[in-house]
């Protein structure tokens, strides 16, 4: 009887450590962009984002980003600033960012997340507009605005 339950009390620990891994996804805005609108890169503020994020989110960090998800950005460059801001970090971790979404697809960013089983947590480096509704999608009622001119 007692080996009973400590088998049975044995599986409920293993049955509870197995339990679905849950990542916390952190959303962040891309870096800024140059003052030229032609420009598909970052502006020197945006490359000093891009470098400030190796130590927030870097290794050492209580973050332990283990998915980088940033939109799909064409051959010429654009819509590459999502991209740009955290390839840095995703060299320093080891990872490849997955950019198979395209900027204005939301349910495939979702499904993205909802699809991820590695471990660690996810960030998300997106344009402003559309980060609202990835927060909304996402199940959460209070969607971030984020203004123009910022």
């Amino acid at each position: 009887m007692l080996l009973r339950f400590i088998l049975s009390a044995l599986c409920l620990v293993l049955s509870v450590a197995s339990a679905k891994h849950r990542p916390t996804v952190y959303l962040i805005r891309h870096g800024e962009k140059p003052a030229d609108k032609r420009e598909h890169g970052l502006s020197p503020e945006g490359e000093l984002r891009a470098q400030c994020l190796r130590h927030v989110f870097g290794k050492r960090s209580e973050y332990n980003i283990g998915y980088i998800i940033a939109p799909h950005t064409k051959r010429n460059g654009e819509h590459g600033r999502s991209l740009f801001t955290v390839q840095p970090l995703a060299k320093d971790l080891g990872l490849t960012v997955d950019t198979h979404c395209k900027r204005g697809k939301v349910r495939c960013v979702v499904e993205a997340i909802h699809s991820y089983k590695g471990p660690g947590n996810i960030l998300i480096s997106w344009r402003h507009g559309p980060m609202g509704k990835i927060v909304e999608a996402l199940g959460d009622g209070v969607p971030i605005e984020y203004p123009d001119e910022r």
